[in-house]
């Protein structure tokens, strides 16, 4: 590894794990000046991650190292409890594969991104406009190039790519991921999809099934959906 490579990677490690103990802190116990400390170190996370994107590593590293010391001082007064990683497991993380339809963005997929991201570089496999209308029996709100588009701009998401088509299994093949995490509501098993998989080549996949699910009135898209009709009907 270049000089060059190494300081990118170390950086990109540094500023995932300010990420991920800022979003692990339970702020509940915190005064306001404590909180404010905190939205500092979430600020300098932000500009971190502007350098970085920019290939500023140098004003990327002063901004998370702010952040790191901000969130520090709390700990070291004990106001806050935190672990934080060593680089070396952060340097290269699994790849984790999610894959869905993503019709109208709602608080659940937020909810099962970010678990996927707590293991790893996240990949989004999102479904073509002609799977959804097999699946689900109509077409959907929202098209396929847009939804990837929305999907691959949240946080948690490295990357957003189109299903195939034709082979449901064809992209999950191509990208090899170490993790593929399913949703709550996926109709598969780990274990019929580990089947599927191994039929075709790719085995020592780590398969897990998102059990919990968030619970709220607009929490689905078909409750979205439903509550969209009736305050249209309600303006006719």
């Amino acid at each position: 590894m270049t000089e060059g490579v190494e300081l990118e990677s170390r950086i990109k490690a540094y500023i995932l794990n300010v990420e991920q103990v800022l979003e692990n802190i339970n702020i509940e116990s915190l005064d306001e000046k404590q909180r404010r400390i905190l939205e500092l170190a979430r600020s300098y996370l932000h500009d971190a991650k502007y350098y970085y994107e920019n290939r500023d590593y140098i004003t990327a590293l002063s901004c998370i190292a702010y952040a790191e010391g901000l969130i520090d001082s709390l700990n070291h007064l004990g106001l806050i409890k935190i672990e934080w990683k060593p680089y070396t497991a952060l340097l290269k993380r699994p790849r984790v594969v999610v894959a869905g339809s993503f019709e109208i963005i709602h608080p659940g997929h937020i909810y099962l991104l970010k678990k996927a991201w707590m293991l790893g570089e996240v990949i989004v496999i999102v479904s073509r406009d002609v799977n959804f209308a097999r699946f689900k029996s109509r077409k959907p709100v929202i098209p396929e190039e847009q939804r990837r588009i929305v999907v691959e701009n949240i946080k948690y998401v490295s990357k957003a790519i189109l299903g195939d088509e034709n082979d449901l299994l064809k992209p999950i093949i191509d990208l090899k991921p170490d993790i593929i995490l399913l949703g709550p509501d996926q109709w598969i098993t780990p274990d019929a999809l580990a089947r599927k998989l191994s039929e075709r080549g790719l085995n020592n996949v780590k398969i897990v099934k998102l059990e919990e699910r968030l619970n709220g009135e607009l929490y689905s898209v078909t409750s979205i959906i439903e509550k969209i009709k009736s305050l249209t009907s309600q303006r006719e």
